[in-house]
């Protein structure tokens, strides 16, 4: 007999892209993750480098949530190396953001992995997570003004640029060129769209 009062512990969800794994933290993943965060150049639109510690936090943070939730912020793996490259996935973020509640799809890789479509690859999967599996019914992407990079893979994923919800990130100190922020949707109705058209 079961105590109906107990909640069950959620499906841990990971799934597979053609060429990556994205997958539930180890602690093997801690050493190169706190390498990429180090990158001055990955951290370009991005808060300040973190120490180790701070690294070491947000990895434990990322895979508490996915154990908690069942998603979150996944590590991505290349499935012909084994090679950790960075994260992928969907959130729900802290700071209360002018179009809150929501779920944001976001990433973050190793700059040796830049332009050979692994971000794009990655969070189309993550999309398909939170629309089939999930049901969600709109997730959204923002990124720093200047970011022209993550705005492209936001583009390729089929969002499509609010730009009457631009905004400036409340957790960003005033003043600060990487407060102002772009803001992307898409929904599951166009999400589905695409889907079709490209089978």
């Amino acid at each position: 007999m079961t105590d109906e009062s107990t909640p069950t512990p959620p499906h841990l969800i990971e799934f597979d892209t053609p060429r990556l794994r994205v997958r539930q933290w180890r602690e093997s993943d801690l050493a190169p993750f706190f390498a990429l965060a180090c990158d001055p150049q990955v951290m370009e639109f991005l808060l300040p480098l973190p120490t180790r510690a701070e690294s070491d936090a947000a990895a434990h943070r990322a895979r508490a949530l996915i154990a908690q939730k069942g998603w979150g912020f996944w590590a991505v793996e290349r499935k012909d190396t084994g090679e950790f490259i960075g994260f992928t996935g969907l959130n729900v973020p802290m700071a209360t953001l002018p179009f809150s509640p929501c779920v944001e799809i976001g990433w973050r890789l190793s700059r040796a992995s830049w332009g050979q479509g692994f971000a794009t690859e990655a969070a189309r999967g993550a999309l398909q997570v939170g629309f089939e599996r999930l049901g969600l019914e709109e997730i959204v992407a923002f990124t720093a003004n200047g970011n022209l990079r993550s705005a492209a893979v936001m583009a390729r994923l089929g969002m499509h640029e609010d730009v009457a919800g631009a905004f400036e990130h409340p957790a960003v100190p005033e003043g600060d060129a990487l407060r102002g922020h772009r803001l992307f949707r898409i929904d599951r109705a166009a999400w589905q769209a695409a889907q079709r058209a490209s089978e």
